[in-house]
C-alpha cells in the first residue's frame, strides 16, 4: 500500500478523544498508523482539499470498519465536490453509528449531485426532528439552497425565515444565516434588504466564514484595488468612490447661484475620485 508522508510532529494523539476511543478497536501500531492520517485531513482539509483526500484514503484502506474513518473519507471527498462517493462514505458511517448527524450534509451531496428534490425530501423526514440546533439549522440552509437550485428564490427567503435569523445572539451558525438570506433578498432584487441582512452577517462574522464584507462594500460602490509599484517597491489600497456633482452634503452648502446653461458642461457626468493608502514594505 503506497503510504504519504507524514511530518514527524505529527503524533496521531492530537485527533479527538471520541476517534481515539474508536481507534481502540485496532492493534495499537494500526491505530497510530490510521491517526496520524486522519490529523493530516484535518489539517488540509481547508487549505489543500485533494491533499486531504490523498490522506483520507490511506485511512480508509487501513480501517475501514472505523465509522470515523468513514467520515473523515467523506468529508474529503465532499470538499473536493466527489458528491456521490462522499454520499457513500456518509451512509456507510451512519449505519455504523446509527446517528443523524450527518444529515445535512448528505442532503447537501444530494443537491451536488444535481437532486434538489431529494434533498428538499430530506430536509421534510423524520431525522431532521432528531438534529441539534445546529444540526437542524443547517438543514434549513440546505433546504434553502435546493429551493435556489429549483429557481424558487421567494421560497428559499421564507425558509430561511426562523427563530434563528430574528434571534440577536450570535452563535456559530448566525453568520452563515444571515449571509444566506441577504443573498437571497438580493436575488430577488431587494437590494436595500440584502444590504441590511449583508451589514448584520458582517457583525456576527467573527472568524471571517463568510464574505459578507466585500458584498457589504460591492452594494455600496466601493472599489478595493491593490497595487504594487515596482520601482519604490510601495503598497497602495486605492479606494474608489463615484461622486455625483450635483449631489450636496451638510458639510459643502450647494451653491445659491445655478449656472446658465451657456455656463453648464455638455454633459453631467460623475467624478472619480481616488483615495491612497499608502504603506511601504
Amino acid at each position: 500500500m503506497k503510504r504519504l508522508p507524514i511530518p514527524d510532529d505529527v503524533t496521531g494523539d492530537e485527533i479527538d478523544k471520541d476517534v481515539r476511543q474508536e481507534l481502540q478497536s485496532l492493534p495499537k501500531t494500526l491505530a497510530e498508523d490510521v491517526a496520524r492520517n486522519l490529523v493530516m485531513v484535518a489539517r488540509l482539509i481547508d487549505e489543500d482539499p485533494e491533499g486531504a483526500y490523498g490522506y483520507s484514503r490511506v485511512a480508509l484502506r487501513l480501517a475501514s470498519r472505523v465509522a470515523a474513518v468513514r467520515e473523515a473519507a467523506g468529508f474529503a471527498a465532499y470538499a473536493t465536490q466527489k458528491y456521490s462517493e462522499a454520499l457513500a462514505e456518509f451512509r456507510a458511517a451512519r449505519r455504523m453509528t446509527g446517528n443523524t448527524e450527518l444529515w445535512p450534509v448528505m442532503a447537501d451531496c444530494e443537491r451536488g449531485l444535481g437532486r434538489p428534490e431529494k434533498a428538499l425530501d430530506m430536509a421534510g423526514a423524520p431525522e431532521v426532528q432528531k438534529l441539534d440546533k445546529a444540526g437542524q439549522v443547517e438543514m434549513r440552509l440546505v433546504a434553502a439552497g435546493a429551493r435556489r437550485d429549483m429557481d424558487q428564490l421567494d421560497a428559499a427567503i421564507v425558509t430561511l425565515q426562523s427563530p434563528e435569523l430574528a434571534s440577536n445572539s450570535i452563535q456559530p451558525w448566525t453568520a452563515r444565516l444571515r449571509y444566506a438570506y441577504a443573498d437571497a433578498l438580493l436575488a430577488v432584487g431587494r437590494e436595500g434588504e440584502a444590504r441590511e441582512w449583508f451589514a448584520k452577517a458582517v457583525e456576527a462574522d467573527r472568524d471571517g466564514s463568510t464574505d459578507a464584507s466585500d458584498r457589504l462594500a460591492e452594494l455600496d460602490g466601493v472599489e478595493f484595488v491593490d497595487a504594487m509599484d515596482e520601482d519604490d517597491a510601495e503598497t497602495e489600497t486605492v479606494v474608489t468612490v463615484v461622486v455625483d456633482e450635483n449631489t450636496t452634503t451638510d458639510d459643502e452648502p450647494a451653491d445659491e447661484d445655478e449656472p446658465t446653461d451657456e455656463e453648464a458642461p455638455e454633459a453631467d457626468e460623475p467624478k472619480i475620485v481616488q483615495i491612497k493608502d499608502t504603506t511601504e514594505d
